[in-house]
């Protein structure tokens, strides 16, 4: 399920793009599963359809779907991470949100690990 939050520093489009990805990296969207349509996600969202449909555009362009007008928008094949990663990636984020840091705060202390 995606859901926006307007505090925070990134867009909608970067928001739904960047939950979509998880999603898929973690293996909760399978491969060639179908994303929502544009207008239904927009509408669910309460965003403009353009909005979904540059988070869309930007997975298209990472590799992490396909866009198709009769097949829709579907996950490509491998794009699940590994396991370890994940296990990692939510016990990180299970005591970041313990420790009550924000999204924001647990992304610069990750950006500072990856960078360290």
């Amino acid at each position: 399920m995606i859901v926006l939050d307007e505090s925070d520093a990134h867009g909608p489009a970067e928001q739904i793009r960047a939950q979509i990805a998880a999603l898929i990296r973690a293996g909760e969207l399978a491969a060639e599963s179908r994303l929502p349509p544009v207008r239904q996600l927009a509408g669910d969202l309460r965003v403009a359809p353009g909005t979904v449909a540059k988070a869309y555009k930007e997975l298209e362009a990472a590799g992490m779907v396909r866009a198709g007008r009769a097949a829709g928008t579907r996950v490509n094949p491998g794009q699940v991470i590994a396991a370890p990663a994940l296990t990692e990636a939510v016990a990180f984020g299970r005591a970041a949100r313990d420790a009550g840091l924000s999204l924001a705060e647990a992304q610069s202390l990750l950006a500072a690990g990856w960078n360290a």
